[in-house]
């Protein structure tokens, strides 16, 4: 009983292993190409075929296909010349919120025989918002005996850019009366 026992589990695993190494040969590299966000539809990312070592053909033959795993299709392949073109538009706030880094990992998928290779495209983030404040206008009393030097605290704009795109500074214009500092 112990023979069998050994015998199957030895099976077991040569059959793990060939399954390892045929997914192993079936999947490349990882890519990462870097974009700015609210590019035009069209515009192009990359040139796939020489990005991947495949040749023009392989595309049509081998039936390339870009498979998102956001779910939306932001990228698309022109067949006839094997370009990576964005597909709809790419709002980097609505997919990333307020994160600093945004990857939109993405699946190139050829067939016979079955290669996959994973692609990350990073969007980068423009100075596409405006800053706003969340009231219009800010009424403050201020008594008449207040001492010279009396502080108030004021809401800071917000900005839904990131990094070098964020609100830096804010100012009120100074008048005789009243200054603003901002601390962050």
């Amino acid at each position: 009983m112990t023979k069998k026992m050994e015998y199957r589990d030895w099976r077991w695993q040569v059959l793990w292993w060939h399954h390892f190494f045929l997914l192993w040969s079936t999947i490349e590299a990882q890519t990462r190409y870097s974009i700015p966000e609210e590019l035009k539809l069209g515009s192009v990312v990359r040139n796939l075929p020489k990005d991947l070592g495949l040749s023009l053909s392989d595309i049509f033959d081998r039936k390339l296909r870009v498979a998102s795993e956001a779910g939306e299709q932001y990228f698309s392949v022109d067949a006839g010349k094997g370009e990576l073109v964005v597909n709809d538009r790419i709002d980097r706030e609505a997919l990333c919120g307020q994160s600093t880094s945004c990857v939109l990992p993405l699946q190139i998928v050829i067939e016979n025989p079955l290669h996959l290779y994973r692609l990350d495209v990073e969007i980068k983030d423009i100075n596409d918002n405006s800053p706003i404040f969340h009231a219009k206008e800010l009424f403050i009393k201020i008594s008449e005996s207040a001492a010279v030097g009396t502080r108030f605290a004021l809401e800071n704009a917000e900005d839904l850019d990131v990094g070098s795109n964020s609100v830096k500074t804010d100012s009120l214009t100074r008048n005789d009366c009243f200054a603003k500092k901002l601390k962050r």
